[in-house]
């Protein structure tokens, strides 16, 4: 990256936007989550010394003030580096950044700007969670990630340790509990109390909060297994009570939060929830809950944590954003839009009653490894967005406007804020995630049009007028059909979650065909690679894979210059949905790119993508939805020097 020594720029960045939309500034720090204020100056520079900057530059000044506790300023200069901050907290994050910084100057010009950066976070809460009870990932993937997402200021690892599947955490008093006939998944894998002990010290290295639920009553088959007893039982509630001395006592001594679940359960015993927030909170800990779940008073819960459209903040109870933010239904390149767009709880910047956010997987399908766990669930680019989002609060709606899809004005500060924060997450994932599953390019050049919807009464076979000729326009039985401009690599037609998060059509109804169609121009005659997909598997869903020499379910189909692309041959081949057979291939990152020839010049694309119901025996949520995207060969980036223009405009 070449840069201009003379230029002198100043970013305020305390609206959550972005305000400098010029294209060499925003690419001249690549810093992840973008600073709330940033000063410049580069023509002073601070010259590396074998890659590094001398231990005795830098100097640490605790202060009695700042905007919030884990605010720091960083101040570089020629000969030295000065962090400023109330606490150790700041003074963590302050590296982390500065961290970045050098590591942009090894891979530039060896040098790092003159640089004032004063930084707080918005929400006090930026977590994310893992469901260990229906999976299990390895102490040392646990300690590599916490490790990776301290670095963009997460401050929070959700470790959810009991499920029906699996009690997945060592018990010295009623080792029944980890027994392999206990388990219904993975049998017999869980984390001994030294392994937790391993995490509680390495997330406390990391500046990072561990909160370890024990879901009660509810998810807790495994539990009943083990002890022969429900636990809303009075023995129940003794063995609950003892397990949690255990827990709060030697195994999580020192965590500051227990969180209980208490979610997707039938009370039958009226006094189980307050009698074991009363005991818990009886060994010095806070108590989190879910909500929907118990009912809860101010004072009688320490946090409660949202999910599903239903979850509601109480005043006087702090509350944890996770409504929107299941990523195990996401996809690769519509839900990360939405997910760095939307304010959390609809709040610009949080407060006593809005704590923040955690991104929560579920693997209620089950998956063989971690790897596959973090790959088909998007995980880390959909932490890059969420990192951002939670530490600079703002965004520009709550899931609601927008939804899933990009502006098509390139000129929207919307669109610039996604492509420049896009910009700057590449270019982690080359420095950073090089060895990691990080399964996102490039998007915001892939222009398409998209038809209104043809009714097609149910026949998904009926062919329109798309495949005959592409035009803006159609007229059809009288009626008139238009043709709409969309940007992105993945569009949802209607989104998994129905009408609640908007999607690129207003008002969706069965029983429809769209067409989706662009020109690509390459340079040259030469064989690419393709990610494409008319649906995108849910991690918590037992949906089947299509039938051999289909896309789906829905009859979609895929022409590239007038030639019908084949469907993969898809692994699956059971016809009986359970949770217990593995995803394979079934996900397009998780099967090698489609190699495709391009033409010198353009290329036609067409998609037909037909829906009938939006829930099917086989397909319980249809993603009316579509991926399409030419990679390099090796699937590693966005296949480079291609032009995506419907009208065939070389821009």
């Amino acid at each position: 990256m070449k840069l201009n020594s003379k230029l002198l720029f100043v970013l305020f960045l305390v609206s959550g936007l972005i305000s400098c939309s010029n294209k060499k500034n925003s690419e001249s720090l690549q810093l992840l989550p973008m600073p709330q204020e940033v000063v410049v100056d580069w023509s002073k520079k601070h010259q590396l010394k074998n890659g590094e900057i001398d231990a005795d530059k830098i100097s640490v000044k605790f202060i009695s003030s700042f905007p919030e506790e884990e605010g720091y300023r960083l101040s570089v200069t020629p000969d030295s580096v000065i962090i400023e901050a109330v606490n150790d907290k700041g003074v963590f994050w302050a590296k982390q950044t500065l961290n970045q910084l050098i590591l942009q100057a090894q891979n530039s010009n060896q040098y790092i700007p003159q640089v004032v950066i004063t930084d707080w976070p918005a929400f006090r809460v930026r977590g994310f969670m893992h469901d260990v009870g229906r999976s299990f990932i390895s102490v040392e993937e646990l300690k590599k990630q916490i490790s990776l997402l301290s670095q963009y200021k997460v401050n929070v690892f959700h470790w959810h340790l009991t499920e029906n599947q699996g009690w997945r955490l060592e018990s010295k008093r009623f080792p029944q509990l980890n027994d392999s006939s206990s388990f219904t998944r993975l049998h017999g894998k869980y984390y001994t109390i030294e392994d937790a002990h391993e995490i509680a010290d390495w997330a406390r290295q990391h500046n990072m909060m561990l909160i370890p639920e024990i879901d009660m009553p509810g998810h807790s088959a495994a539990f009943v297994r083990a002890m022969g007893v429900d636990m809303q039982s009075p023995e129940g509630i003794k063995i609950l009570k003892e397990l949690m001395e255990e827990i709060c006592t030697e195994v999580f001594p020192d965590a500051e939060y227990i969180h209980i679940g208490t979610d997707e359960v039938q009370f039958t015993n009226p006094d189980f929830v307050p009698e074991m927030v009363e005991y818990v909170r009886g060994f010095g800990k806070k108590v989190i809950s879910w909500n929907p779940g118990w009912n809860y008073k101010p004072g009688e819960i320490d946090a409660t944590q949202l999910w599903s459209y239903k979850g509601k903040a109480q005043p006087g109870i702090p509350a944890i954003d996770s409504k929107f933010h299941y990523i195990n239904h996401f996809d690769a390149f519509g839900d990360i839009v939405a997910l760095y767009n939307s304010r959390i709880y609809n709040q610009v910047q949080g407060s006593d009653d809005i704590a923040g956010s955690i991104l929560a997987i579920w693997n209620d399908r089950y998956l063989p490894t971690e790897k596959d766990i973090i790959l088909q669930n998007y995980f880390y680019p959909n932490m890059m967005a969420f990192a951002e989002r939670s530490w600079r609060g703002g965004g520009s709606e709550y899931f609601d406007k927008n939804g899933v899809i990009l502006p098509t004005d390139e000129n929207d500060p919307v669109f610039i804020e996604f492509a420049n924060f896009e910009d700057r997450m590449l270019w982690h994932k080359k420095y950073i995630f090089a060895d990691e599953p990080f399964p996102y390019v490039k998007q915001t050049h892939l222009k398409w049009n998209i038809t209104d919807p043809f009714p097609n009464g149910g026949d998904l076979d009926m062919s329109f007028p798309p495949e005959e000729n592409l035009s803006d326009s159609y007229t059809y039985e009288g009626e008139v059909y238009n043709a709409n401009p969309a940007v992105g690599a993945g569009i949802y037609l209607r989104h998994v979650w129905g009408q609640t998060v908007p999607a690129f059509y207003d008002n969706p109804q069965e029983n429809h065909t769209a067409y989706a169609y662009t020109w690509v121009w390459s340079p040259k005659s030469q064989k690419v690679g393709l990610w494409a997909s008319t649906q995108d598997y849910s991690r918590s869903e037992a949906d089947l894979a299509a039938p051999q020499g289909q896309w789906d379910y829905r009859g979609s189909k895929i022409w590239i210059n007038d030639q019908e692309l084949p469907a993969p041959v898809w692994e699956n081949t059971h016809t009986e949905k359970t949770n217990e057979i593995t995803l394979k291939n079934e996900n397009y990152i998780a099967r090698e790119p489609i190699e495709v020839q391009l033409n010198k010049g353009w290329n036609k694309i067409l998609l037909k993508l037909p829906v009938g119901k939006f829930s099917t025996p086989e397909v319980r949520l249809q993603k009316w939805m579509y991926t399409f995207i030419f990679v390099t060969p090796d699937g590693k980036e966005a296949m480079p020097g291609l032009i995506y223009s419907p009208s065939k405009i070389k821009e």
